[in-house]
């Protein structure tokens, strides 16, 4: 098999290019501190986040690289669990990407706090009737067991154990997803939040939103390292990604379409669907027709879907459209009021039955950014040091059928 002879090795060479990038990804990543560093002193104040919208735009990012984390495990969860040998190549990037979204994620939700100190209260006083605590649970069983993987999968000895590290870690990273999920399904008050379909929805969404970075990563780690990559294991990908774009989409349609029945969630879905705003924007124009319908078209088109260029532009959207979803249901969430006493009207001077107005400041997109950046950095220095990238992904290495059609 190709996936038995597969040479594993760093990136080599001294080039400005890839120092260049990494200096970039360390200034974006210093801004984000400073921003946090700043926010703490001043207080909140300084951003666009009030008494009600308390999880703004750093929040989004957060659980957006959280959540991307878990799908971008799939190369490496369908090699093992499922037996497609012609992603293991694939296997350790695959993990370490993983790894370096959820570093990233929780750096972001973590300074984002106010009070980063007291995450050891968190880690050490544990309420386990709150969904909070059961995910810092989840979370460093993630690294624990990713990483293990990851160790087994480069040491030859522990290779034969890698399959069942492999399933272990299938199963967590869906428990990962499904508690991310259910933070919000889970609270009831909010018209928004509330609805069991969070969970499979967010599940679905890490498919879609992992696998399109790790798109990214491949290429543009393979391009800027001048190293083969064919078309087969690109494709493959491709198909695999319009498969999970359908399957958020459905999981969103059946969400709306469910809240649209129940009278309860009438006048949530007429804010996000028609009378939102900014949020109806979102969710029309970026979520459903950037981030769905658009890339969809894209990557089954003969001309587009069989194009790097193509393949790529569809990841970039459906990354922008993970966005604008998140914005919608963490930010719009908040923005509509929480009815007080149903089916009557509620106002008082503390914005009571109001639509309550967020503007993310400059610091709070400088701190979701450097989230992302920093979790590049991590990808980037750990393939420039650990042998995690196949010295070649040509057709002829990794397509099972490449001798027989020539």
């Amino acid at each position: 098999m190709a996936a038995d002879t597969t040479i594993y090795k760093e990136i080599e060479g001294k080039g400005g290019d890839y120092y260049s990038l990494v200096g970039w990804l360390a200034v974006m990543a210093a801004a984000g501190f400073g921003s946090m560093l700043y926010m703490e002193h001043y207080g909140h104040v300084v951003t666009g986040m009030t008494n009600a919208v308390v999880w703004g735009t750093p929040h989004v990012f957060a659980v957006f690289l959280i959540v991307a984390a878990s799908g971008a495990l799939n190369i490496a969860s369908i090699s093992s669990v499922f037996g497609k040998t012609q992603y293991k190549p694939l296997a350790r990037l695959s993990t370490i990407t993983a790894v370096a979204l959820l570093a990233g994620g929780l750096m972001v939700l973590l300074l984002d706090l106010g009070r980063p100190d007291r995450l050891i209260v968190a880690m050490t006083k544990y309420n386990f009737k709150s969904i909070f605590a059961w995910n810092i649970i989840l979370y460093s069983g993630f690294f624990v067991i990713v990483l293990t993987y990851l160790w087994m999968m480069m040491e030859r000895r522990m290779v034969p154990y890698s399959k069942k590290m492999g399933l272990l870690a299938f199963v967590w990273r869906l428990a990962l997803t499904t508690g991310t999920g259910s933070i919000f399904g889970f609270l009831v008050a909010r018209p928004g939040y509330d609805a069991a379909i969070m969970a499979p929805m967010f599940i679905a969404m890490s498919f879609a939103f992992g696998l399109a970075i790790f798109i990214l990563v491949v290429n543009v780690a393979y391009r800027a390292s001048n190293r083969p990559l064919g078309d087969f294991i690109l494709f493959e990908m491709r198909n695999l990604l319009g498969v999970f774009i359908a399957a958020a989409l459905y999981f969103t349609v059946t969400q709306h379409l469910t809240n649209l029945y129940a009278a309860e969630h009438a006048g949530i879905e007429a804010f996000i669907l028609w009378d939102g705003g900014i949020y109806t924007f979102f969710f029309w124009v970026v979520q459903i027709g950037l981030g769905a319908l658009f890339p969809l078209a894209l990557l089954f088109n003969p001309a587009t879907g069989r194009s790097c260029q193509g393949i790529m532009i569809a990841s970039i959207l459906v990354i922008v459209g993970g966005l604008a979803q998140l914005y919608i249901i963490i930010i719009g969430g908040q923005a509509f009021p929480i009815p007080l006493f149903p089916g009557m009207e509620v106002s008082s001077s503390f914005f009571d039955g109001a639509v309550h107005p967020y503007v993310p400041s400059l610091l709070e997109i400088l701190l979701g950014l450097s989230g992302m950046a920093v979790s590049l950095l991590i990808i980037a220095i750990a393939v420039k040091y650990l042998p995690l990238m196949p010295t070649s992904l040509s057709d002829a290495k990794v397509d099972p059928n490449h001798v027989a059609a020539e």
